[in-house]
Formats: C-alpha cells, structure tokens, sequence
C-alpha cells in the first residue's frame, strides 16, 4: 500500500532477479480498512516510494485512483470463507481480508503476472492470497518473502513510524515473544508450554496491549496441540498509537 521500506524493496530485488519485468503496484486500497481505521491517516509519498521502487529494480508503478479501481456501480467483491478468514485478523477486522482478495484479483487481471512477490510478514494474508489464487485458477505463482527485520528484531512495516519514542524499543517484545516460544519448543516444550513462554514475555510489558498470540498449523492457521512441521506462531496486538503484527516459524523437524 506505499510507504515503501526496506521489507518492500526486499519483494522487489527478489522479483527483479528473477523475472524479464517487475511492475509494482502502490495502492491504499480503501476496501481493507473498517470503521476506526487509519485509511485517511495511512502514510502516503509516491514520489518518494517511485524513486525506492526504481532503485529496487522496478521497470513499472502502478499507482490508480480508488475511483479507478471501484468505480460507480462496482458491486463484486471476492470472499474466502472458511477457518483461514474467520480467525486471527479476520475476527479482529471484518471485511479486511474481502478487500484484500478483491484487490489482489484486480490486480492479478490487469496486470496479468506470472508471479507474484508476499511477504510474510502478513502470513495469513499471503495463505489467503494463495487459497484463492488455487481456487478461482488464476495461473499466479505465488512467491513468499521472509520478514525483513530491524537490527533490533521488529518486523519493518510501514506503521512502525506511528511508535512513540517510547513505544518504539518496547515495540520488541512481539518479537522477543515470538522467540521465547521457538526456544522452548526447541529445549523439548510441547505447544501449550512454549505458548506460555511467549505470553510471559508479552506481559513484561504492559503498554502492549495484546490480540492474539497462537501457535498454529502453517497451511490452516488452525491452533495446535502437538508439532507439525512449519508450524508458526503468530502475534498481534496494540501500543496506544499503533497495531502491529508478526510471525515466526518455531517448529520445523
């Protein structure tokens, strides 16, 4: 959606070594936003985000209008129902991941790619994109990107520049969390006893308000009991300035 950093310049570098042309598309796109939500506020620099993008290796911006992408008398919206939809972000921002497909399928159909670049940072959303990118054959190859950090471990994200100067060190602990729980599992815990590890971790900190922490089966998203291979745990939760989100594979035997 712009604001380009560096786990966005990341997807770019990755699409340009590999393929004959990369066109990147920039786009706050209103349909993922509730009630509440920083869609008016949502940092925007095109000519900042064109000169990183071309830097990166991008031939193409595609940069529309909302009117252009939904104009009057536009009435489709593509859903992904099921459990992948109906927890986590999903529970927390309804109608969210109905915008995300909608957009994505557009942009799939005007653009026309043979791949297309998610990090996984947002895990449940590249899972939904690839669910219907599957379902409706839309001939995508979906190509996930690990998450770029900061030296200190947060997970880059264009809302990070929300944090105070006092939430930013404590902005953290979703990480460190997220740590706990893969270094339990590695030292023999089972899934309940390394999720108590990271919800410890989360509670030495009061400020950070949490959503959902879980470890859960990477193709469903479902929680679970005993390990799996790739299972993720992921985290989300609440500064008083800024909702962040992350996630880690903590299980891969």
């Amino acid at each position: 959606m712009g604001y380009l950093h560096e786990g966005h310049l990341e997807l770019i570098r990755r699409a340009a070594a590999a393929n004959d042309e990369v066109v990147v598309s920039i786009f706050v796109n209103p349909l993922q936003f509730g009630p509440g939500e920083d869609y008016q506020t949502y940092p925007r620099d095109l000519e900042r985000d064109a000169r990183l993008a071309e830097g990166a290796g991008a031939d193409i911006i595609f940069h529309p209008t909302p009117e252009t992408m939904y104009p009057p008398g536009f009435a489709t919206t593509v859903h992904v129902g099921g459990p992948l939809t109906e927890r986590w972000e999903g529970e927390r921002r309804p109608g969210h991941f109905d915008g995300v497909a909608t957009v994505v399928s557009k942009l799939f159909n005007l653009v026309r790619p043979d791949r297309a670049y998610f990090g996984e940072k947002d895990f449940q959303q590249l899972q939904v994109v690839r669910r219907f990118t599957a379902d409706l054959n839309l001939g995508v190859e979906i190509v996930p990107v690990p998450i770029v950090r900061e030296p200190d471990g947060l997970a880059r994200s264009s809302r990070n520049i929300y944090l105070t100067a006092e939430e930013r060190p404590k902005a953290t602990v979703l990480y460190r969390a997220l740590l706990a729980i893969r270094e339990a599992a590695a030292g023999g815990a089972d899934p309940e006893e390394a999720l108590a590890a990271g919800e410890a971790v989360l509670a030495s900190v009061p400020d950070f308000v949490p959503d959902y922490l879980a470890i859960v089966n990477p193709e469903t998203l479902e929680p679970i009991t005993e390990w799996v291979p790739g299972a993720r745990a992921i985290v989300a939760g609440r500064f008083p300035t800024v909702r962040l989100i992350d996630n880690m594979e903590v299980w891969n035997r």
